[in-house]
């Protein structure tokens, strides 16, 4: 008797039927992908955090590298990238109502707020993209010392960063030689930057009002900034022009720093962009009525689960590389 009941108890909690934790087996393996994509970015945002820590003295600030909004030109630190994780944010909102349509069986208001979640994401893809080409292209410039480091270069009394193209003197040199006309212009060279480091250094010298601006931080949490001597002095070691930032050379700092930023934001970007294309499939289904005809809109529901952790991915990366 005993161990019929025992028996029946242990089918009626672990036997579990094809439907396991009443979850429908999508739904589980959704979460199953969910779950080993959270660990995939975890270790990745744990590679960063240790490589920041170990260079804490010399990483590049997010207020004095993110500071671009499209169509304005200024100083606007931080504000491009808060608009695109408001965006963000709203479309997961708009997802959660779409999937609550769903349950409630509304075609209509599911094809709305649908709408509303890709809008929102295409939004936040191209606003990653010009982001990067912004990153990749740079406005300023910098020069790039035989160590590796970086100096910038700003005006001695404000602080403020100066553009090569603002100081840079112009000297005729050995590229008068390298144009088309002459049939070696694209020979054995790569991309060159706008100015050579004879012109930064000339241009520097006859502009008494610049100073350098150094990689280290001060105990203020800013980068230290030279006198005009020790400005002059660490020119001395200079190596090579450097404008924007891409695998091999960053003007706002180090290098692992741009490394780690294409990385982990194209990764997330990846799946944003992955996310909006599939959104894009159930968005069309359920206008055929595909899901209508099933009598449930657990594939909104599925695809939402998606949204969401992308979008609880970006709050941690936007922390990480924007924030702290």
């Amino acid at each position: 008797m005993d161990t019929t009941v025992t028996t029946e108890i242990k089918e009626s909690v672990w036997g579990g039927g094809n439907r396991p934790l009443g979850a429908s087996y999508g739904k589980l393996m959704m979460w199953f992908f969910l779950v080993s994509d959270a660990l995939t970015f975890s270790g990745f945002l744990a590679a960063y955090g240790f490589s920041r820590f170990k260079f804490m003295e010399t990483w590049p600030i997010a207020d004095e590298v993110f500071t671009h909004v499209p169509f304005f030109h200024g100083n606007y630190p931080m504000i491009y990238v808060a608009f695109m994780t408001f965006i963000l944010i709203m479309s997961s909102v708009t997802m959660v109502l779409a999937v609550d349509a769903g349950h409630r069986m509304k075609k209509n208001a599911v094809i709305w707020y649908m709408f509303a979640t890709i809008i929102g994401g295409a939004i936040f893809v191209g606003s990653q993209a010009w982001e990067w080409a912004t990153f990749i292209k740079g406005d300023y410039g910098a020069i790039e010392t035989k160590g590796g480091r970086i100096l910038q270069f700003v005006d001695a009394e404000t602080g403020k960063r100066v553009a090569l193209a603002d100081f840079a003197k112009s000297i005729a040199s050995e590229r008068v030689a390298h144009e088309e006309s002459n049939g070696i212009w694209f020979y054995g060279e790569g991309t060159m930057p706008s100015f050579t480091v004879n012109e930064v250094i000339e241009g520097f010298k006859a502009n008494p009002g610049l100073a350098i601006k150094t990689e280290t931080i001060n105990e203020e949490g800013e980068k230290v900034v030279l006198s005009r001597q020790e400005s002059l002095s660490k020119l001395a070691d200079a190596s090579q022009v450097v404008e924007g930032a891409n695998l091999i050379h960053n003007e706002y700092g180090s290098r692992l720093f741009a490394d780690f930023f294409f990385f982990i934001t194209g990764f997330h970007g990846f799946h944003v962009f992955s996310g909006v294309v599939i959104n894009l499939i159930i968005f069309f289904n359920v206008i055929l009525g595909t899901y209508e005809r099933r009598g449930h809109y657990e594939m909104v529901e599925k695809v939402g689960l998606y949204w969401h952790f992308v979008d609880l991915v970006w709050v941690f990366v936007f922390t990480f590389f924007y924030l702290v």
